[in-house]
């Protein structure tokens, strides 16, 4: 019997790459939170996940150049960067980051990345201990 990790992992695997990019792009607006007219992005998580999830099922297709190539593709698109509406009013500077705001987010999103990699190490183990228990 064949094991599917699509269905073992679930959107996991998914999610743990948006929430991967998602910390990279919150730590760049707390890096430029002086940098004047920097503008606070961030990632709509609902919509990555959601094209994510649709990849998962009908995969990316590469263009072959040649019919001896073999056929393949990626299964993530990069997730839409999208400028955050600010919550204060412009100092000035044009800077829309509110440094109190981004750090809740990226803590938020690394409880939730953590979240995601005890359900995989869990689910890992559980397979494991599945694979363990055939060979006997």
């Amino acid at each position: 019997m064949a094991i599917s990790f699509d269905k073992a992992f679930g959107v996991h695997p998914h999610a743990m790459l948006i929430r991967s990019q998602r910390a990279e792009l919150l730590a760049t607006n707390i890096a430029n939170a002086d940098t004047p007219g920097y503008k606070a992005k961030d990632i709509d998580f609902a919509s990555a996940l959601k094209a994510a999830k649709s990849n998962q099922q009908g995969g990316n297709s590469m263009v072959r150049t040649d019919a001896k190539h073999i056929a393949g593709g990626s299964r993530f698109v990069g997730s839409p960067e999208m400028f955050r509406t600010p919550n204060q009013a412009d100092t000035g500077d044009g800077n829309s980051v509110d440094i109190q705001v981004e750090r809740n987010l990226y803590v938020q999103n690394s409880l939730e990345y953590q979240a995601s990699l005890q359900f995989m190490s869990s689910k890992i183990s559980g397979l494991k201990k599945a694979l363990g228990s055939q060979g006997a």
